[in-house]
Formats: structure tokens, sequence, C-alpha cells
């Protein structure tokens, strides 16, 4: 779809369309003011570089440049303060550009990751009702109908006094960004953040030794609609470059830690999950250079925190370990993952915030006992965007506050406080997980799965595979004789859902395990047999032939958990998922000496077809 833009327009003192904000919304009397992280931003040497992606490299002189020439067409297009630009956009440089673009207009940005099913993509614009959607290039299908679709490239196309737009003045509170998360009620919720609680984020992780490097090479990692990706672009603001890590490499830990050194990073984020199998590859003869090791999104268990712990008092690789909510911006508290032996902890709370260990009624726990987290302050988000009864049930009257009007965020986190101040997390007070750094709201998954003609109830848990990692198991009971099947499921899911929130297997029940008082019994959910994920059809399938295929087969059986493999099974549709992909390749390569990258896997999910590529490989290195 192409877009015919107005000229830019020289200055903007409010918007034209301003989205309806029906939570909450800034003050009437906050005073329009330069906004903090694009003052920063303002400051930083031009010559410096600030993006360093697959296509180009921009310095910050240039970055400046390209977001003043598309805040000024946004701008044109009547986008001001309070609008929402929907940023549909993969990692790049372009990403950046119309990121830092649209808050120099005065908007807030929308990031929604391409690489999300359609219509969970077009849920997020349509709830969120943005204004405007950004898109990668020509012939993209409308993610919503009666608002403009320019392209990034329509909008950074220089123009007669293009480069000259100044950012728009806006309140601290003025709107910066929705990003969502997994809802409860089923559908995802979008989660608004202020201009000045962005702008403090930068500050406390400064003031807390977590931001310090001059001149830093900060790995983008994340998915533009998780927010710790806010964590990353921040860190532009104060002079360091970022470095755009494609798809491809961050999945793939030996991509990713000759990447790492490549690009000389200072620091890169990243989850517990995808550190453990990274560590062995960037210790290797000798290790990397000095290296921040940003860790977040769950529980670092005491076997890595020793081990990274060993690497910081050899000084070599530095870590802490960051703790935050969405509802929070990013990031909540922080400790330096240091002293083996130690018991892990997401450190204390960060310069900007107030933390409250509350009971049920909302009193002080004693001290050393366990309570749920409660945080307030200034980076303490607006709230969920049109979602009144949702924001005032999670963000409530702060108990605490001597003036009576501060609010507080229920993270529904359980945690205890450590004699030193330090708080150990303990788990969930709910439905929610985390799974490989994703947040996930299991309700959402149950209630797609409700969805789905001839399910007339379901249950999702987490279950420790064979392996021992942890990945979701779904439950189901059907309607009559309907002709659903766990592959029928999935499919269905995987059209709706992103991919971590589909199951890795699927359990049909004749009916559910209840307690006394007739509600569901999780805990007596039974293991699902090895090999739900799919349906039973391996029995019809030819043999394994030939040394590398049955080879394959055997490390998938180890991996998967599954007693019986096929040549025509797919890895994924049997429970493979990114870590069992990275611990499959691992093996291989250990097994046979062959440098099988993590992406031949997604490409030749069948185990056939990845055994021919493999034989090919190791054919073209006895060739070599």
């Amino acid at each position: 779809m192409t877009t015919v833009l107005p000229a830019p327009a020289a200055t903007m003192t409010g918007p034209a369309t301003a989205s309806a904000v029906a939570v909450s919304s800034p003050s009437p009397a906050a005073a329009a003011r330069p906004d903090d992280l694009l003052t920063r931003l303002a400051g930083v040497p031009g010559g410096r570089t600030a993006v360093v992606a697959a296509d180009r490299e921009l310095d910050f002189a240039a970055l400046r440049a390209e977001a003043a020439r598309i805040a000024g067409r946004l701008a044109g297009l009547g986008v001001g303060p309070e609008s929402v630009v929907a940023l549909c956009l993969p990692r790049g440089a372009d990403l950046v550009a119309a990121l830092i673009g649209t808050l120099t207009a005065g908007a807030a940005y929308l990031p929604v990751d391409p690489n999300l099913p359609a219509d969970r993509r077009r849920y997020l614009v349509e709830d969120a009702r943005a204004d405007l959607v950004v898109t990668a290039g020509p012939g993209a299908e409308p993610l919503t109908e009666g608002v403009p679709h320019p392209t990034v490239a329509e909008l950074s196309a220089p123009t007669a006094g293009s480069e000259t737009f100044r950012p728009v003045p806006v309140p601290a509170d003025a709107l910066a960004y929705v990003i969502y998360t997994s809802g409860s009620t089923g559908r995802p919720k979008g989660v608004e953040v202020d201009r000045a609680a962005a702008a403090a984020l930068l500050t406390e992780l400064e003031e807390a030794g977590v931001a310090v490097t001059d001149g830093g090479r900060v790995g983008w990692n994340a998915s533009p609609s998780f927010d710790a990706s806010v964590q990353q672009w921040v860190r532009l603001c104060r002079g360091d470059a970022l470095v755009m890590i494609d798809e491809e490499t961050r999945r793939d830990p030996a991509l990713l830690a000759a990447f790492v050194d490549a690009q000389a990073l200072t620091d890169l984020d990243l989850t517990p999950s995808h550190a453990d199998p990274l560590l062995d590859l960037l210790t290797a003869d000798g290790g990397p250079r000095p290296l921040t090791l940003l860790v977040g999104g769950e529980a670092v268990s005491p076997a890595l925190w020793d081990r990274i712990a060993g690497l910081g008092a050899a000084g070599t690789i530095r870590a802490v370990n960051l703790y935050g909510p969405t509802e929070c911006t990013v990031d909540s508290t922080a400790g330096w993952i240091e002293g083996p032996g130690r018991q892990p902890h997401i450190g204390t709370v960060l310069p900007g915030l107030r933390m409250r260990l509350l009971d049920e009624r909302l009193r002080p726990v004693a001290e050393g006992a366990t309570g749920e987290l409660y945080l307030a302050g200034p980076r303490v988000a607006r709230g969920y965007r049109r979602r009144p009864a949702l924001t005032a049930d999670r963000f409530v009257p702060d108990v605490q506050d001597p003036t009576g009007g501060g609010r507080m965020y229920r993270t529904g986190d359980l945690c205890r406080m450590l004699p030193d101040g330090s708080l150990v997390y303990l788990g969930r007070a709910d439905g929610q997980v985390k799974l490989r750094g994703h947040r996930i709201e299991l309700p959402e998954i149950e209630a797609a799965l409700t969805r789905c003609a001839g399910v007339a109830e379901a249950a999702v848990v987490v279950r420790e595979d064979p392996a021992g990692t942890p990945g979701l198991a779904a439950y189901y009971r059907l309607a009559g004789d309907a002709g659903v099947t766990a592959e029928g499921l999935r499919e269905l899911l995987a059209a709706e859902l992103p991919a971590y929130m589909v199951p890795s297997a699927f359990m049909a029940m004749d009916r559910f395990p209840t307690t006394p008082n007739g509600k569901l019994d999780r805990a007596a959910l039974p293991a699902p047999a090895a090999g739900t994920a799919v349906a039973a059809d391996s029995a019809a399938m030819d043999e394994l032939s030939g040394t590398v295929e049955r080879l394959i087969g055997g490390v998938w059986a180890t991996v998967l958990g599954a007693p019986r493999i096929g040549p025509q099974d797919n890895f994924f549709k049997l429970g493979g998922h990114s870590l069992l992909a990275i611990k499959l390749v691992s093996r291989v390569r250990a097994e046979l000496k062959v440098a099988l990258p993590v992406k031949a896997v997604y490409a030749n999910p069948r185990l056939r077809d990845l055994a021919g590529y493999i034989e090919e490989l190791l054919a073209t290195t006895e060739d070599a």
C-alpha cells in the first residue's frame, strides 16, 4: 500500500487526531518541555557510531537527520502528543530511526513484531487504536482499516528542510510507548508508559552501575515487541552504539558468540536459558574481551549463578540479574551475580522505585517472611490501555505514601528479603509464568484453546520434558464426538498465538481432575505421554535408514523424550522449541564433528530432510 505524504510541518503544537485514552491521561496542568532522552541524544557527538545493522550503519548525525525527516512527515500526517504510531518493522536501522522519529514528533510508538501471526499483529494495532502504521515496504497487507500505512522509506525520504524539524515539546507524563503483554482475560493487554519513566530508566541503570561504559556497544537482542528492547535502545541516548542482532544469529549460540567477539560488544541482554549454552563458547580460548551480561526474564538457577560468579571473579565476564515487570518500565531491581555458593537473588530496588512486601491485607510482612511484591514510584506505568477495570485492579493506592496520592503496582510475584536487603524471587501468586524469557498468562492460551471448535474444556500447565527442559503442556476435553486432533489444535493456536505460547505437548482428557471444592486440580494432571505433540502416525513410517539418519533419530529421541521416531516426523510438532533445537545441534556437532547451524533445524524440521542436509554438509567438509 502506497501512501501519499504531505510536506513536513515546520512546527507542531498538538495532535490533529489524537488517540482516545480511556484509562488514564497526562495531567492537563503538566507543562510542555523538551524530552529528557531526546535532549541527551542531541548532545552526543555526531561522528560517533549510533546503529550497526546488517544492511547499513548510522552515526549519530545521520540518525538524528533521518529521525527528523520521519518526525516531520509524521507531523504532516497529524501525528503528535498522545498519538500512537505502530511500528511493524524488523530489528534494524529503519526501526531505530522510526522509533526516534516517532518520539521526536511528540508521539508514542507501538512495536509490532513482523514475526507475530497476522491475527495477533492486527489485534495489537486495532486494540491500541493506532493512528498510523509504519511498514517495511510497499505491498504489505493493511493491519487495520481507515489509518495511513506509510513505508519507512516514504517517511524518511529527504525533502527541502526536512532535517530541520525540532523535537515537539511534550509534558513529562506524555505517552512514550505502548507494549502488549500476555493477558489473563484471554487477550493481550497494552501497557502505557510515559516519557519521564523511560528517561528515568536510563538514569537509574547508570546510577546502579549497569550502564556505565563510555562508548559502549550494546547488542539489541530482544524482539521489539518485548520491553527488554526499551532497556537496549535507551542506551543510544547516552552515546552508546546499538548493534542489531539478526534472528539467525540470536538463536544460534555459536553464531552469537562469534558475533559478540566480531562486533566487540560490551553489553548483551539475554535470558538465563540462553546464557547457559553461550557461556562455554564465550569463554573458549581464554574468553572474550570484557563483557557485561544483562540477565533477566526468568529465574537464575543456583548452578548458573555459581558458574557466572566464577567467571566474574576471574575478570572475564560480569553479569547483573535484572528483574521487573513491563508495568514498571522494564527493570525494577538489579543485583550483580557474584559470590559462588550464594543463594540466587534479584538484587535491590533501583533508585527511582519504592518496594513493598505485603500480605493479602496490604500489611507489611515480618522481616524475612514471604510477601507479595508491590512497586511504587514515578516509573510505575499509567495503566492498561483502554482497560480501566483491570488498571484499577493492578494499580492500587500506595498504602505507605504520606501524601495519599501515590499508586503502587501489584506484581503478583512472591519474594522475601535477605538480611543485606536483596530480594529472593519465590514464584507467582497467580497463573502467570515466565518461560524462556517470555511472560505468559496461561489463561490466555486456555481461552484460545476453548475458542477452537469442538473443545469443551482446556487447561495449560508448565511441565518438564524428559530432558529436564520446562515447556507448555495443553490438556483438552472434546465436546461429544468432535473430530479434533492434537495436530489440528497446534495449527489453530500457531495461527493466533506467538510461537513461544504454543504448547509443545497436547493430551486429550475424558475428564479433568478436581479438588474437593470442585475446582480444577492442576497438580493432579497426568504427565503427557512422550510424543503426544503429534498424531500417532510414526508407526506407519518407513524405518530409519543410513548411519546419519539413525544417529539423528537417536539424538531426537534423547532430546525430545520420544520413544519412537519416524523419518517423516517433524521436530517442532514432536514438541521441539528454540532451546531444544540448540541442544539438538550441540549434540550433533559433538557426535559428527560438523558445523551444523541452528537455522538448519528450522529449514529442515523433518528428520529425513535434516539428515540429508547433514550428509551434504559432511560431504562438502570431506571434499574440502
